[in-house]
């Protein structure tokens, strides 16, 4: 509900500002260590991180009152912001977005873990899982980039707004694809924000699509086995759907003005 999203944004937002905030039965505030202000940025930030790759990754629409209340946030205390992406970069290199190279002396096991994967005991994660969490990392932060906190103060930028998309886009559309990832990220990340990339970059944008349909794809073809076609198979339609229509779906879970009534 839109009324209980605000008293979670206000609980965070007066933490922040140094008023003190009551949790499990007792007044806490970050003037009460000289590194509290800092410390709760970092665990904030990794929170939301961790929501992304768990909560998002699960329950797509998720991202929305998530992404809200952390666009709003970022807007205030832009050092939680700084922080999020930091932390976002290390655990999903994509997002910058960055394919790690493999170098000399790096283990297989560091390697992976410069990838995304969790390793634990030397075990590395099943693909699916490793898949699962990628992309829920990458729709929330396809949906900050393009949502603002509706009572903040409209005056300012957004303060990662969708440029940062349209550069992500350009620079994904630079690298060589991956099997899986690559057909998996570009399709989450359109249906997240391909609606609002479209009404702000317009025809340039259009250009993108169809250059994903005519070259992208088939780069990304030329590096699936098939045994991976699942995924690159929901790109292409997607991409030939909205070609065809014009059009770009309005992202499933967007919040309407009616949510704020709740």
């Amino acid at each position: 509900a839109g009324s209980k999203l605000r008293e979670v944004f206000d609980k965070i937002n007066n933490l922040l500002s140094g008023k003190p905030v009551q949790t499990e039965g007792q007044a806490v505030s970050v003037t009460q260590h000289p590194q509290g202000l800092e410390f709760v940025c970092y665990k904030l930030a990794e929170k939301f991180v961790k929501h992304g790759e768990g909560e998002v990754s699960f329950h797509h629409d998720s991202a929305f009152p998530i992404a809200v209340v952390l666009s709003g946030i970022w807007e205030l205390h832009p050092r939680v912001g700084d922080i999020f992406l930091a932390h976002l970069h290390k655990k999903c290199p994509y997002s910058v977005p960055f394919y790690p190279a493999r170098k000399e002396g790096t283990s297989m096991e560091e390697y992976q873990r410069m990838l995304g994967y969790e390793v634990h005991d030397s075990k590395v994660e099943e693909q699916d899982h490793f898949l699962k969490r990628m992309s829920g990392m990458i729709r929330l932060y396809a949906a900050i980039i393009q949502l603002r906190w509706p009572y903040g103060n409209k005056q300012g930028a957004h303060p990662h707004g969708l440029s940062y998309g349209w550069r992500w886009l350009a620079q994904m559309l630079n690298l060589e694809p991956l099997a899986d990832v690559t057909a998996m990220l570009l399709l989450d990340f359109l249906e997240v924000c391909g609606n609002a990339l479209m009404k702000q970059y317009g025809i340039q944008f259009w250009k993108t699509m169809f250059f994903i349909q005519k070259s992208y794809i088939p780069r990304i073809e030329a590096v699936t086995s098939s045994g991976q076609m699942g995924c690159l198979s929901r790109l292409k339609n997607f991409v030939q759907k909205c070609l065809q229509a014009e059009e770009i779906p309005l992202p499933k879970g967007i919040l309407t003005p009616s949510f704020w009534r709740t």
